[in-house]
């Protein structure tokens, strides 16, 4: 049997709970840190570290025959909370950055898409950027009724690629989708449910517990039958693989255009940015 040393992932807290499988528990706990590196200690914010670290664990959590499921959770006042300022501006600045980061960002998408295990994401307070690639993408999304998804890629200047057009359409349909993701439009969990966006939304006390229970289910059940279930579904997300492509191509070319340098003054400077509309 084969299994993974996570000591390497600083930005991510992995332990282990759930069923006991051959002695050990069979659900991976993994929660982002907000006192990582790069955090600011009360939301986890993806830097150069914590952008590649969550595209790279789904790696290991496929290669680890001890695990049957996988919880991704946040810390600090919400689940996620986007790209750290500092990246991205080296993203625009320099083309190396920008290539590396392009990779990791398609690596995400595609790993938690190609993952065997399950994977059930616990999201409350603020879910943003490269967390909520994950919190969306997982095969179980569970959020806090209070929770607050936003995609705020258009108000960075760049086009909403990521996970965006993958599986917001088929999720919540297009009218939503353009909705929400062209004007950066706030989702509470609640109405996150309502429009189809995440699987459950249950009351904020209740979230873990609630998670948790879905992936010891998870564990617990006929791993062939749900991981063959989980593959045959996530063929629809692969159809729409040439979409994702160009979205994710487009966005990264956003990050060379001048667009994302207003994108980031105005966040900096906690203003509405100015794209060349007269006030």
């Amino acid at each position: 049997m084969q299994t993974v040393d996570y000591s390497r992932y600083q930005t991510l807290a992995i332990t282990r709970r759930g069923p006991l499988v051959n002695g050990t528990p069979s659900v991976l706990d993994i929660r982002m840190r907000a006192d990582g590196p790069g955090g600011n200690g009360k939301l986890p914010t993806a830097g150069h570290d914590g952008h590649w670290e969550l595209s790279e664990i789904w790696r290991d959590v496929g290669r680890d025959d001890s695990v049957r499921a996988a919880v991704l959770r946040g810390d600090g006042l919400g689940f996620s909370g986007g790209g750290d300022l500092a990246l991205v501006q080296d993203m625009a600045s320099d083309f190396e950055v920008r290539t590396r980061v392009w990779k990791e960002a398609r690596d995400l998408v595609y790993n938690v898409i190609n993952c065997d295990k399950p994977i059930v994401s616990a999201m409350h307070g603020p879910a943003v950027g490269a967390g909520l690639v994950a919190g969306l993408l997982a095969d179980i999304s569970i959020a806090a009724r209070s929770a607050k998804i936003v995609d705020g890629h258009t108000r960075l200047g760049v086009a909403a690629g990521d996970h965006a057009a993958i599986v917001w359409p088929l999720l919540c349909g297009m009218a939503k989708a353009k909705y929400y993701l062209m004007l950066c439009e706030p989702v509470s969990g609640e109405e996150a449910e309502r429009i189809g966006l995440v699987s459950l939304a249950v009351d904020d006390a209740q979230l873990l517990d609630k998670a948790y229970e879905v992936a010891d289910r998870l564990a617990s059940g006929s791993t062939s039958a749900i991981r063959w279930t989980k593959y045959s579904l996530n063929n629809w997300l692969r159809q729409a693989g040439p979409s994702f492509d160009t979205s994710l191509a487009l966005e990264f070319m956003g990050f060379a255009g001048p667009d994302v340098r207003e994108g980031v003054a105005s966040l900096r400077e906690k203003r509405p940015p100015r794209y060349g509309a007269d006030s």
